[in-house]
């Protein structure tokens, strides 16, 4: 029977959100796990420089990972990050700025790779 994998969708501009998608991402990943991540409209607006969540001046303080270090890591493990081109549109990022292995990717092609795993949607 084939393994289902996982693909997360984070539809909200909220750093914390994206935080708490990226560990999922990084233990699926960690896991084995076949695992995609996309950032749909508003979330691509959280790859601007500086990348940060409110809450990362407590992760640093604690050892828990910001969101920055989480994302380079959730890369270095192969996940599959994607984010949406009216994102990137409506934020006027091009995407040649953003980390060579994130993809430009629309709802179609992305329903398109998921196929049959399972959904999560922050």
């Amino acid at each position: 029977m084939p393994v289902r994998g996982l693909t997360i969708l984070v539809a909200a501009d909220d750093g914390d959100r994206l935080h708490a998608a990226l560990s999922f991402a990084a233990a699926g990943a960690a896991r084995g796990d076949r695992v995609r991540l996309h950032l749909h409209e508003l979330a691509v607006g959280l790859l601007r420089p500086p990348i940060r969540a409110p809450a990362d001046a407590d992760r640093a303080r604690t050892g828990i990972p910001m969101l920055a270090e989480l994302l380079e890591e959730v890369l270095a493990l192969g996940v599959a990050v994607s984010v949406c081109q009216s994102g990137l549109a409506l934020y006027e990022i091009d995407l040649a700025t953003l980390d060579h292995r994130i993809e430009a990717q629309g709802p179609v092609g992305l329903l398109a790779a998921a196929g049959d795993d399972r959904l999560m949607i922050f």
